[in-house]
């Protein structure tokens, strides 16, 4: 028997890469069909979900008998359920939590946030409301009333290294990589396509009381393999790109006016970057967790070298592009 899988904020970045692992292979032979919730049915990550296979539902937030229904009619057995970037996330996620119990959804898999259980409430407030997410997610656990007590997994995705492609402006013209970190203090962004693998093995995996006896009930933590100072992360941009990258320390407003001057993102998305970034110099994300991502997946996670050889076009300075270009 095949998978069927509701993913929700599949117009935003990590929703959309997680489906577009299902659709293809290996997993898409394991799944019966895909369906996107999207609050932005006309963004471009939700046109192109349609264009893998998914099907698109519009998401409307604010009446939870609407909620219901629409979950129940997608005929989904696994929710994979992504807080969306949107202002109202905390609300937004709390109505999809209480509508997938109401809809008895059995096995659902919610993408939460490395940190939380270290963020203050009043310094870093956008981290730490998914503690309450997650209490509020976790707690069906122990009602009887409900399908989607039995088959829980929460993944607490770590900083995510495409996050650093916001400063490929100085990366290209300065040859400077741009962080609110402090000098010492370490992280370790990971791919955001290593997270989705995660959730895709998850929400694939079967068992006898619905996801994987080796996944269900999970928190896993999934960060990157190597703690980086900012100087490190320069280090390895400079390896991945054949030229020297230098690390900036800036202020927080500094950081504040580059991200609002450079990002497309929503405001609520650049509040949680501050908040990550201000948990980094009070030296709060000095770890790294890479056990649930060898366990889940079987390989080893992406190094920083590698992601910016990835992302090389984007970062690589402009006279070295222009070099290449004559070559």
């Amino acid at each position: 028997m095949s998978r069927h899988i509701c993913i929700t904020a599949v117009d935003g970045n990590t929703g959309y890469t997680i489906a577009e692992l299902l659709l293809s292979d290996p997993f898409k032979s394991k799944v019966g069909s895909v369906v996107g919730l999207a609050l932005d049915d006309s963004a471009t990550k939700a046109k192109d979900f349609t264009a893998l296979g998914g099907k698109l539902v519009t998401h409307k937030p604010g009446r939870m008998r609407d909620m219901v229904k629409a979950l129940k009619e997608t005929g989904c057995d696994v929710l994979c359920l992504v807080p969306p970037a949107h202002h109202d996330k905390k609300d937004i996620t709390e109505e999809l939590i209480h509508a997938a119990k109401k809809a008895n959804i059995p096995n659902v898999c919610m993408i939460s946030s490395v940190g939380c259980d270290y963020a203050d409430p009043k310094k870093q407030p956008h981290i730490r409301e998914f503690i309450e997410l997650e209490s509020l997610f976790l707690s069906s656990k122990g009602d009887a009333s409900t399908e989607t007590g039995h088959s829980p997994v929460v993944i607490r995705a770590g900083f995510y290294a495409e996050n650093l492609l916001l400063y490929a402006p100085q990366a290209q013209s300065e040859g400077v990589l741009p962080l609110p970190i402090g000098e010492n203090h370490k992280f370790a962004p990971v791919a955001l396509g290593d997270v989705a693998q995660v959730a895709a093995h998850v929400l694939t995996g079967r068992g006898e009381h619905g996801f994987d006896d080796r996944h269900r009930g999970q928190m896993m933590v999934v960060t990157g393999p190597m703690l980086c100072a900012g100087a490190e992360l320069a280090t390895a941009a400079s390896e991945a790109l054949g030229s020297e990258m230098k690390f900036e320390s800036i202020s927080e407003s500094e950081a504040k006016k580059v991200l609002k001057s450079q990002s497309e993102s929503d405001q609520s998305e650049l509040e949680y970057l501050l908040d990550y970034y201000s948990l980094v110099r009070e030296g709060k994300a000095n770890y790294i967790s890479t056990t649930a991502f060898v366990n889940v997946t079987g390989d080893h996670p992406t190094e920083p070298v590698d992601f910016f050889k990835m992302y090389r076009r984007e970062m690589e300075p402009v006279a070295k592009r222009a070099k290449h270009a004559h070559q």
